[in-house]
């Protein structure tokens, strides 16, 4: 079987992950580099091999001819450039957040449509070995039918001394300019895992968030750190969402509660709780079941010491993983990895959610709080 060809477009750090993740499926070879700044371009495709390079995403494909795009640039250029690649024939991988709002999200799944090419977005905590033991532990009945309340929860370091210090140090950074500032650029990751499972296309939203008493205090009021959601779908199924920069130790993951058993997803850790119902007499309810959470902490520790011995252990695993089932949808050989209903809802959700979050002029006030009905 040849190797499909594929393209980068968007030559920062996040593109060098990207190429990791392709050359470990095995499936593909980059073939080609682009980026408005032509240097970075070069540097890129010197360190994954690549043969093509340009500054113009036109004549990159026009050379390079790639079968696959992943498009790594700022978010409010994928719209655009998703666009660009799927008229030309390329299927598209599209990192996170998908695209700034629903009704672009809707216009590029149309058109993917139209063109019979493949379209998938950066979720790739979903496609974590955590992550995909609770999918299929959901799939097997393990909480006795969907999940009755999920809660998804991501956490942001703002003292790291990278990223996030050089958005608070410049005014014009691309992540201001998003409409849901630093919130836009991250939490589509949380967000993405209530709407895998929730069957509803117009969910009731009610969002608050806020800047932080320590961003006030260095006069950060117009970036919101502080988020919390909550989500419905107006029938049996409800989900919650924090984000914080603020909570400590970092939590990353999720909680599936079901009506038999739960499991808890720790993105952090790389681990998978299993949390089956017990019921013990007298004081063996206090001893039995610390004893069931400890052997599932030992099954986990023991699954990744063994990962890490045979080479397999990867902070973005779940990258190569979403990658390579990209991949092999393009190939024909399966369903894609994300489907366009959940991008979709995602992409829904997140603008009800900027809808309702503070402005800039009142981003330091606590206090706000809506609810909104999405129509489909």
């Amino acid at each position: 079987m040849s190797r499909l060809r594929v393209a980068i477009v968007g030559c920062g750090k996040i593109a060098d992950q990207h190429v990791g993740a392709i050359k470990r499926t095995g499936l593909a070879e980059v073939v080609g580099a682009c980026d408005a700044e032509l240097l970075m371009a070069e540097q890129l495709a010197e360190r994954s091999s690549a043969a093509h390079v340009s500054a113009d995403l036109g004549q990159l494909i026009a050379d390079a001819r790639p079968d696959v795009v992943h498009i790594t640039t700022p978010p409010q250029s994928h719209y655009a450039l998703a666009a660009q690649c799927l008229e030309a024939g390329c299927h598209v991988y599209v990192e996170k957040p998908f695209t700034l709002t629903a009704a672009e999200a809707l216009r590029l799944i149309r058109t993917a449509e139209a063109r019979n090419r493949k379209l998938t977005v950066g979720h790739n905590l979903q496609f974590t070995w955590e992550s995909m033991e609770a999918r299929e532990l959901v799939k097997a009945g393990y909480l006795g039918g969907p999940p009755v309340y999920i809660e998804s929860y991501y956490t942001y370091n703002l003292a790291n001394p990278d990223y996030a210090k050089a958005l608070l140090g410049d005014r014009s950074h691309w992540v201001r300019r998003l409409p849901g500032k630093l919130l836009h650029n991250i939490i589509s990751h949380g967000i993405a895992r209530i709407a895998e499972f929730m069957d509803t296309d117009a969910p009731i939203v009610s969002a608050l968030g806020y800047a932080s008493p320590v961003l006030q205090q260095i006069g950060e009021s117009d970036v919101t750190d502080e988020l919390r959601v909550h989500i419905s779908d107006g029938a049996n199924m409800t989900g919650s969402f924090v984000f914080s920069s603020q909570m400590s130790p970092p939590m990353n993951g999720c909680r599936l509660y079901g009506s038999k058993n739960s499991l808890f997803v720790d993105n952090v850790h790389h681990t998978l709780i299993r949390s089956p119902l017990e019921r013990y007499k007298s004081f063996l309810n206090y001893f039995i079941p610390p004893i069931t959470v400890a052997r599932e902490h030992l099954r986990n520790s023991r699954r990744n010491v063994g990962r890490f011995l045979r080479s397999q252990f990867h902070d973005d695993s779940g990258m190569k993983s979403l990658t390579e089932a990209f991949y092999r949808s393009v190939l024909g050989e399966a369903p894609p990895p994300i489907s366009s209903r959940e991008i979709l809802l995602t992409s829904r959700i997140m603008d009800a959610i900027f809808e309702q979050v503070p402005t800039e002029r009142d981003a330091a006030r606590p206090g706000r709080e809506n609810k909104l009905a999405l129509a489909p």
